[in-house]
């Protein structure tokens, strides 16, 4: 993927066919949602205002394919009346769904009845103007069903459902698609899927914010106020030209022993999936508190899951105001941090929009060092050249030798390298080797992954020995902690 054009405007992936699910708070629409969405994608549970941004998902039914949007629970009829900042974000996204939106599901609950909130969400449905369909959930029982003539009173058709059985969802939304708009004939496009990851409070949700240029995301002091992935679609340039993106915004990870609600937990999984479905990782640190122990937790857990990254240490403006520049933090940072030193750091300030935009050009050049191909000829040279410069590991009179190396993949990058005796490969050749290929070549913030075999070669009765299993530059950790642990070490 080409580095953006700064002079490029990024907008927002307009997606005509959207359905908007709504309602007072633990009615279950996170649970309707995940029916008709036919997988567990938001969080459900009976705290209250579990779900606070809007959740999407592309959906097909029926071979109807629309966007399905989930929202928190409306407490408060108007904006105005929000006692918190949390209170009031939740209700203007609720607004800016319905904006979206072809159709919406106004989800109630029959077993405790009409709730004046109930009437109070219907209108501020019927004041948007979009076609609505109640769908009367926790009809389990069919006894049920009678207690669902008393939402008459909002004026939309009425379905009896259950989301926990999966009762009544073939006609709801046989009724909802049968409203959708037609399907414009567009040619598919796969996205670029950044996760931003990082520590509660770090500043994701502003940087999402200031990149896109509106709240698309709750923004709080309060810590954990994200509590789900929420995916953003957006483009940079118009037409065929265009490139497309998804932002996953993640909730905050803290350490796992601290994690002490369901909840949390739920969300905390989400998070770590999100960052192993993405291409692209963008690590969000704190400038002023600097990188912590649970920065690198994370970290680890971006090599681990072999992805791009870009580091990005947001709050730059605090750090300005007491005179600390760039070329002071950034060898602090990375000697902090030097397992993440083939990644680009970029110094932003999601409040002020300093070096925002310029993140993403970064994120476009690291995504396209991913898919780096580098030919034999080239590679196999910078390897021999690397060997050269050092003494090979030994054991005994016995030496190491690479024979050659060969590219087998990309995103991440991976290499085999063939050798006379993989138990002869040291940790630090290793990471010499990733170091020397990343100089030539560059492949700033990819994942490099070496795997070693040894050559075949003729045995005595004239056939081929088997080759020994491969060594790669993760797996040599864990051969490391098997030899400790029967060895007592």
């Amino acid at each position: 993927m080409k580095p953006s054009d700064c002079s490029e405007e990024i907008q927002p992936v307009v997606k005509r066919r959207v359905v908007a699910i709504i309602g007072r708070p633990n009615v279950g629409k996170s649970a309707v949602f995940n029916r008709i969405a036919g997988r567990r994608v938001a969080i459900v549970h009976d705290e209250r205002g579990v779900t606070r941004d809007r959740l999407m998902r592309e959906v097909t039914w029926n071979g109807e394919r629309f966007t399905l949007v989930d929202t928190g629970g409306v407490s408060i009829p108007d904006v105005r009346q929000a006692t918190d900042a949390i209170a009031a974000g939740t209700r203007l996204q609720v607004d800016s769904a319905l904006q979206d939106a072809a159709v919406a599901i106004l989800v109630t609950d029959v077993q405790s009845g009409l709730h004046p909130m109930d009437e109070a969400v219907a209108r501020i449905v019927r004041k948007s103007g979009v076609p609505c369909f109640v769908a009367v959930n926790k009809a389990d029982e069919p006894q049920h069903e009678a207690g669902a003539a008393d939402f008459a009173r909002l004026g939309f058709p009425l379905f009896a459902v259950s989301a926990a059985h999966d009762r009544g969802f073939v006609d709801l939304v046989d009724r909802v698609a049968a409203l959708l708009p037609q399907e414009e004939n567009e040619t598919a496009v796969t996205p670029l899927r950044i996760a931003v990851v990082g520590r509660p409070n770090a500043g994701k949700s502003s940087y999402i914010n200031r990149l896109l240029k509106s709240d698309r995301v709750i923004v709080s002091e309060v810590p954990g106020t994200t509590r789900d992935s929420i995916e953003i679609p957006f483009a940079i340039g118009t037409g065929p030209q265009a490139r497309h993106y998804t932002l996953i915004d993640t909730a905050g990870m803290r350490n796992v022993h601290a994690i002490d609600n369901s909840v949390e937990r739920f969300s905390h999984f989400r998070s770590e999936q999100s960052l192993q479905e993405a291409d692209i990782v963008v690590l969000m640190m704190d400038a002023e508190a600097g990188p912590t122990m649970q920065d690198k937790h994370i970290a680890a857990k971006v090599i681990e899951a072999r992805k791009g990254c870009v580091l990005i240490v947001n709050k730059w403006d605090l750090s300005q105001a007491k005179g600390i520049t760039q070329t002071q933090a950034e060898p602090a940072l990375f000697e902090s941090m030097g397992f993440m030193a083939y990644c680009p750091v970029v110094f932003i300030s999601a409040k002020d929009g300093y070096n925002v935009r310029k993140s993403i050009d970064v994120i476009d050049a690291v995504a396209a060092q991913t898919r780096s191909t580098l030919p034999t000829g080239m590679l196999n040279r910078a390897v021999e050249e690397a060997c050269e410069r050092i003494q090979m590991p030994t054991c005994g009179r016995k030496h190491l030798n690479v024979f050659y190396a060969t590219q087998t993949g990309v995103a991440p990058i991976r290499l085999r390298v063939f050798v006379n005796d993989i138990k002869l490969v040291k940790k630090s050749f290793i990471d010499y080797l990733e170091r020397k290929l990343r100089e030539r070549f560059g492949l700033e913030g990819a994942p490099v992954v070496l795997a070693f075999r040894e050559r075949t070669r003729p045995d005595r009765e004239g056939g081929k020995a088997a080759a020994a299993p491969a060594r790669t530059s993760s797996n040599y950790h864990i051969a490391r902690k098997a030899r400790n642990r029967h060895s007592g070490g």
